[in-house]
């Protein structure tokens, strides 16, 4: 399976010195940006696009940076302090840019030698001395910062939580530029889950299109035998298939799977959240009722599924996708006393990437509080660090986000053709619980693989929404 493409983030790098030292200490600016070069070319292998101003020495020049960082729209700013500067060259551009700014006080050197360096030795090792001045600036300007501090070279620390920085970026722009379909409607009483399309747009940037069941019923209706083969294939290679799927429900859940590539690629969706009831039987009962293959193929692309109309649950799954932790649809069932651990998972589609083993297809006579019937995925997550992640909304309209770390258990799992996992957090299952509901979160999050919670802050500094952190 072809994942979608992402758009990586615009990351805008700035080096900064003061332009008096350059005549002063004849080929210490060369060397300055030398340094420069190297993070610029570090940077670029976090999947970044990399925006560079070069060395900024005057307030002119910042000013004129900032300009060029603001029409290039970056995500980012990335200040590598050479040497000393003074705060009024720093300043203007990131007023201009408005984005967070991410200072690097990275010593070229582990420590100075003492007995022979000189005054131009000394500046060429000196990131440190202007930092404080450059974020008191900042703070008394109410710029959003961070400062790294370490060596420029072997130094894992420091670089990892760049490399955090840059990914939470990216998963930033993912989300603002994301097209979210909505097909359907909400599952009618769930209170939880009504969604402000505008609410999320202004919050997000993502842009919700909403589709009719008739739009994903022409596409259906429009597949071709050799389509429907083909992802007669795929099932067939992806799933295990239990002895309860018919061919008939099978070949269908195959024809919906096609029909649902042709509405991501005619309205170029990155996510999808979707649910009808239908009548008797009718057209679109049987379309509600076949999707649930085709969105499980969708999610493991990097085009996230969620069921209910559950658009909050969506973008929370997208945004643990885009850190290449999965996210998986999922909702509380049980709490375990006797294990210690949170039975957790979902009917419908689910993250078959981040499954233990091969995701079992199970043809269900029934789905529960559902219409229709038809073939169901079964799997549990891989055993291991995990993270959950919702998104709830206040009652002032903020959309909130929830997380929670955790370990995924090995053991049983219910056989009722749905996603389950076993889950065990620092918490006892009652307490976690407790403290989960306290903070209002909806009925359903995004469970991703391994410990993300650090790469979440940071891009929860980045789209400015509320952040609980359960269980810490």
């Amino acid at each position: 399976m072809i994942r979608k493409a992402t758009p990586p983030a615009r990351v805008g790098v700035f080096g900064i010195g003061l332009a008096a030292y350059w005549p002063q200490f004849p080929g210490l600016k060369q060397r300055l940006e030398g340094y420069q070069k190297e993070v610029e070319d570090r940077l670029a292998r976090f999947n970044v696009n990399v925006v560079s101003a070069g060395l900024v020495d005057t307030a002119p020049a910042a000013r004129e940076a900032g300009e060029r960082f603001g029409g290039e729209d970056v995500d980012l700013l990335v200040c590598y302090v050479g040497t000393y500067a003074t705060s009024s060259q720093v300043l203007p551009m990131v007023q201009r840019t408005q984005v967070p700014v991410l200072v690097l006080n990275l010593q070229p050197v582990p420590a100075i030698d003492y007995e022979t360096a000189d005054t131009g030795e000394w500046l060429a090792n000196c990131p440190t001395c202007c930092v404080p001045e450059i974020s008191n600036a900042f703070a008394r300007s109410r710029v959003d910062f961070r400062v790294v501090s370490g060596t420029l070279r072997d130094d894992e620390r420091a670089w990892n939580e760049i490399e955090d920085w840059c990914r939470a970026a990216s998963v930033r722009r993912a989300l603002r530029t994301s097209r979210v379909g909505f097909l359907g409607h909400t599952y009618p009483g769930m209170l939880d889950m009504y969604s402000d399309f505008t609410m999320v747009h202004a919050q997000t940037g993502a842009h919700v299109e909403v589709l009719e069941m008739c739009d994903l019923a022409k596409r259906v209706n429009a597949v071709t035998p050799s389509e429907i083969d083909e992802k007669l294939k795929t099932g067939r290679e992806v799933f295990q298939l239990a002895d309860s799927v018919t061919e008939e429900n099978l070949t269908w859940a195959a024809k919906v799977a096609a029909g649902l590539d042709r509405l991501v690629a005619d309205f170029d969706l990155d996510g999808l959240t979707y649910y009808y009831r239908g009548l008797d039987g009718n057209e679109y009962e049987r379309l509600g009722a076949g999707l649930i293959m085709g969105n499980s193929l969708l999610t493991a692309r990097g085009i996230p599924a969620s069921g209910e109309g559950d658009l909050k649950t969506c973008l929370a799954m997208m945004i643990m996708d885009r850190f290449g932790a999965g996210g998986s649809y999922t909702e509380f069932y049980a709490m375990d006393f006797v294990d210690n651990f949170v039975l957790m998972g979902h009917d419908g589609p689910g993250h078959i990437a981040i499954s233990n083993e091969k995701p079992i297809l199970r043809g269900l006579g029934l789905y529960h509080g559902k219409r229709g019937y038809g073939v169901s995925v079964e799997f549990k997550v891989k055993t291991g660090p995990i993270t959950l992640l919702a998104m709830t909304q206040t009652a002032e309209g903020t959309l909130k986000m929830l997380a929670a770390e955790g370990e995924s258990l090995p053991g049983p799992i219910l056989k009722i053709g749905n996603t389950n996992s076993r889950l065990r957090f620092a918490l006892d299952p009652a307490e976690f619980v407790n403290r989960w509901c306290q903070e209002g979160p909806t009925h359903h999050c995004a469970l991703g693989v391994g410990h993300q919670l650090k790469r979440i802050q940071k891009f929860q500094s980045l789209v400015k929404l509320p952040l609980a952190v359960v269980g810490a």
